[in-house]
């Protein structure tokens, strides 16, 4: 019976050990966050549901950094698809506690694209209270509902199409529009500019923080593709 007690308790302590705030020396300038914690939460949580495509763990990890370090009360994502990074920043909210609600946006029915989920939209979090599911335009959507809470720190996903062209306007009206938000984009691996493959995010990245010297810090996965870009303000 005792054995039983000490290993209860050894598991209440771990689980609570587990959902302590990733984030390490908050008043400093630099971003720092507790790895081992973040891992333990994407190994026994996020990788049996949500997988490893299109978010490698070295991606899974920077989403939920993100996440943990600047603890925004709202995101905005478009590109919703099935739902799946808008159920990985709920899982993460949930589970570290930090209070945030995620606005997906993604394509009307009516709209033509290759990647269009139809009756697929956004399955993977129906009916959770924290997460609004929209059809419209992503940027025009998102600064709507920015400009009813100004106030509030933003994190932004983009992670729709990844032609240049789209990802310029929307880093561009993402600075002017929401200029507290910190951005987290997909499909960024700077070798695919050189490859001439998948160039649109990471060129479009390099032309932004150009014309905007300063403002942003730059945090990327770049051992290979896809690729993921966080550009942060602390």
């Amino acid at each position: 019976m005792r054995l039983i007690k000490r290993l209860a308790g050894g598991l209440k302590r771990f689980a609570s050990a587990s959902r302590e705030d990733p984030s390490i020396n908050t008043g400093c300038s630099e971003f720092e966050v507790n790895n081992w914690l973040i891992s333990d939460f994407i190994v026994k949580k996020l990788v049996p549901l949500a997988g490893i495509h299109p978010y490698p763990l070295a991606e899974l990890n920077l989403m939920v950094a993100a996440v943990c370090r600047l603890k925004p009360q709202q995101i905005f994502e478009w590109g919703t698809n099935i739902g799946k990074s808008a159920r990985i920043f709920h899982e993460v909210g949930k589970h570290f506690r930090i209070p945030l609600h995620v606005h997906s946006i993604d394509l009307p029915d009516d709209a033509e694209h290759g990647e269009h989920p139809r009756s697929d939209r956004g399955y993977m979090v129906k009916g959770l209270r924290d997460v609004t599911l929209y059809q419209a335009d992503g940027l025009v959507q998102a600064i709507e509902l920015y400009q009813n809470n100004p106030g509030y720190k933003t994190l932004v996903f983009i992670d729709g199409d990844h032609g240049y062209e789209s990802v310029l306007r929307e880093l561009q009206g993402v600075i002017k529009s929401m200029p507290n938000a910190n951005v987290l984009l997909h499909d960024t691996f700077f070798q695919s500019a050189l490859a001439g493959y998948n160039v649109g995010p990471f060129n479009a990245i390099q032309d932004v923080l150009a014309a905007s010297p300063g403002k942003y810090r730059v945090m990327s996965t770049n051992t290979g593709l896809p690729g993921m870009t966080l550009l942060y303000q602390l």
